[in-house]
């Protein structure tokens, strides 16, 4: 493809060099380019790719894009084509999608956005959508899922080329829809800029993701989010949202029609008559649909209400898309997503489960929800990531100490900071609860106290990484998996058990 055509439609401020080579590539890392390709200069958090425009060229780079002309580009021998644009991470987004033939317009797509639910709503509308016979992909926290490939995700939404990368080997592989989750920092930073969203999904919003290198405010974070609302044909809101007149504005000031769902009897899409039960071994929630649709009883084989809130938007995504009702009933039915409320097999008579949660509202809600499957204490294990904001862990700790019998305070991800003065913070939240709690810094060591403390009857929550399989230190990232560990300790614990008979 001509660097003229992957520049079509952007304003170019000031340009140079001969336009008419073809280019086979579009890089945004330094290290990669190369003749034939184009080299994207954008200025990230960490580093400015326009610090290494004399590398490119020297490496025989084809094109460059960039925010601000160099000396090398106005030298009088300079060779290569460039373009200057007022801002790189949007032109590399709609490089990207002009490079792959815009790959979102040949699929259906569903975005979720939220501060939380979206990876289990992800989840559930692809089963749903796999029930029904459709070849779904999916993008998001745990993984990106093609077909039967399964590639673990280094974060929630990719950059932007990479995400069109990845939509385009599902436009390859004969996938006909993908439900991806959509992140504040994914919309702030335009990795989703010309994404063709049928369904756009506004889950929830809480106080997170609030620091130096997230959001400045708690109104820039909504904004963010806000975006989807703009880039959808269909928009599917919370109804019970105490903002959701904020969010319906965004979406009618776009002219996208929306649907609400909830419990509200207001919402377009609504359960009515929860009631808890256990279904072939699962336990989880039934309740009464009403929708546009259809109506009838549902499933939903993962405990609490807010699961019910993560189904409803499944149900109201996938019907938008053509989906049946016995699709959405089998779908949900047998749904599991790792690291979400993920029951650990104990061969005992207590339970271990996993979970994400990872901050106070998360928290509140999870255990709320398992403190009614606990016939005996309820023990939750969790930490705070490093580098992160400190008023998580004051938050976190209060809710612990009000809820769970016994916390045990442990390492999450430090990052640069020091294990122990996270702890410090978390235990500053939960001693004016007056909720009992135990120091173990060391995860593993934490885990394997935690269970050899469970009784008969009691409920062993294991919080904060849910799907996560590495911890991330000062000085090094090692292998771990919480849930993959929760098995191993329960194995050497039937194995001592078994020593002693």
């Amino acid at each position: 493809m001509k660097f003229a055509e992957l520049l079509l439609g952007l304003q170019i401020v000031r340009h140079g060099g001969d336009w008419s080579a073809d280019l086979n590539q579009v890089v945004y890392d330094s290290r990669k380019a190369r003749q034939g390709s184009l080299f994207v200069c954008v200025t990230g958090f960490v580093t400015d790719g326009h610090q290494y425009i004399d590398q490119a060229i020297n490496q025989g780079v084809s094109a460059l894009l960039v925010e601000h002309v160099t000396p090398a580009l106005l030298a009088a021998d300079c060779k290569v084509a460039w373009a200057e644009i007022a801002d790189t991470r949007r032109g590399l987004a709609h490089v990207s999608d002009r490079f792959f033939d815009h790959p979102s317009g040949k699929i259906q797509m569903i975005g979720i956005t939220g501060t939380k639910g979206k990876t289990t709503t992800t989840y559930m509308a692809r089963a749903i959508l796999a029930a029904a016979g459709r070849q779904a992909g999916l993008i998001g926290t745990v993984a990106n899922i093609i077909g039967d490939q399964i590639t673990y995700a280094s974060r929630t939404t990719p950059e932007s080329y990479d995400l069109q990368a990845l939509l385009d080997d599902m436009v390859v592989q004969k996938q006909d829809s993908c439900v991806m989750e959509v992140s504040s920092q994914g919309l702030m930073l335009d990795r989703v800029y010309g994404c063709d969203y049928q369904v756009g999904v506004f889950t929830n919003l809480y106080n997170d993701h609030i620091g130096p290198h997230e959001h400045a405010t708690m109104d820039d974070y909504l904004a963010a989010k806000l975006l989807l609302m703009s880039r959808c044909h269909q928009a599917i809101i919370n109804r019970d949202l105490e903002i959701y007149d904020h969010v319906l504005a965004a979406a009618q000031n776009a002219q996208v029609p929306a649907l609400a769902y909830g419990l509200s009897s207001n919402a377009d899409i609504r359960a009515e008559n929860l009631h808890q039960i256990t279904q072939n071994g699962l336990v989880g929630t039934a309740f009464d649909l009403v929708s546009p649709w259809f109506s009838g009883e549902v499933f939903v084989g993962m405990p609490g209400k807010f699961n019910v809130y993560n189904a409803l938007a499944a149900i109201a995504s996938t019907a938008c898309l053509g989906v049946d009702f016995a699709a959405i009933r089998l779908g949900l039915a047998t749904i599991a997503v790792p690291g979400r409320v993920q029951p650990i097999p104990t061969g005992r008579d207590f339970q271990v489960i996993v979970d994400y949660a990872h901050n106070a509202a998360s928290l509140d809600s999870l255990l709320k929800t398992m403190r009614e499957y606990t016939k005996g204490r309820l023990i939750v294990l969790f930490g705070n990531g490093g580098d992160r904001a400190r008023s998580r862990r004051f938050e976190m700790g209060e809710v612990a100490g009000r809820l769970a019998d016994l916390t045990v305070i442990t390492s999450d991800n430090p990052r640069t900071e020091d294990p122990m003065a996270i702890i410090e913070d978390i235990i500053t939240g939960i001693a004016p609860t007056g909720g009992r709690y135990e120091i173990v810094p060391d995860r593993r060591t934490a885990i394997g106290y935690a269970i050899d403390l469970a009784q008969p009857g009691d409920m062993v929550v294991i919080a904060g990484k849910g799907h996560e399989n590495y911890q991330i230190f000062k000085d090094k990232t090692i292998h771990f998996d919480d849930a993959e560990t929760a098995a191993e300790m329960l194995a050497m614990a039937h194995s001592a058990d078994a020593s002693r008979v």
